[in-house]
């Protein structure tokens, strides 16, 4: 069992800045970050490989960057230029090849206009 601490959220202007983080107690494949909105599914936001391969969402690409320290398996997601429409919970994913997927137990961002 993989057990997942996230921790960054916040209230933020529009256009401002937010850096999430998510601490592994173990060696993960794949991390990543989705996103959960009021009344809205479940959406993928970015992930990122052990080798450094990244993914993001049409909607963030320029504004989100997503980094991992493999030695202390953690994911970071820099967020930039921040908009009402980023508003959701958002929710620490880790991929282990062979067991699945894991969930952080999500952190609230919110940005007001």
């Amino acid at each position: 069992q993989v057990q997942l601490v996230e921790s960054g959220g916040g209230l933020v202007q529009a256009g401002g800045s937010l850096r999430l983080s998510c601490a592994a107690s173990g060696s993960i494949n794949r991390m990543g970050w989705y996103r959960q909105a009021p009344g809205k599914q479940r959406e993928l936001v970015a992930t990122i490989t052990s080798g450094g391969s990244t993914n993001y969402v049409d909607s963030v690409k320029g504004r989100f960057a997503i980094s991992r320290d493999n030695a202390k398996n953690t994911v970071y997601l820099q967020m930039n230029s921040l908009k009402p429409e980023d508003t959701a919970v958002y929710y620490c994913n880790a991929f282990i090849f062979g067991t699945g997927n894991f969930w952080g137990q999500g952190t609230q961002v919110t940005v007001s206009s």
